[in-house]
């Protein structure tokens, strides 16, 4: 974690001798690296729960296959329904890793100022 320290420095002078006095040193509040880390964090897991769901949807994708071979008489199987739930946790969470992507490079150029 990148923090920055102050330390207030003073000299206090006493039957003429010089005494250098280090006060307490305080850690400032950075918001830039709060944002910085909450994106990236954001970013990491959006994509993990891409390829979660991806995973999720081809499992329920070839379960689907085999129930249906298995019983020709089935219409809808439940395998179906559970594929279009990853499906449509998949499509959302990649939204989420492109937006946030997009709001972390504005950020960093607009601190950049290109």
């Amino acid at each position: 974690m990148k923090t920055q320290k102050v330390t207030h420095q003073s000299y206090l002078s006493s039957n003429n001798k010089s005494k250098l006095v280090l006060r307490r040193t305080r850690r400032r509040f950075n918001p830039k690296i709060i944002i910085d880390r909450t994106i990236e964090t954001t970013a990491i897991v959006s994509l993990l729960l891409t390829g979660f769901s991806g995973v999720g949807a081809m499992a329920c994708w070839g379960l689907e296959i085999i129930e249906i071979n298995a019983n020709p008489n089935i219409i809808i199987s439940g395998w179906q329904q559970q594929k279009s739930i990853c499906l449509g946790a998949m499509l959302v969470s990649f939204s989420a890793f492109l937006g946030i992507s997009l709001v972390g490079a504005s950020l960093s150029i607009q601190r950049d100022k290109f």
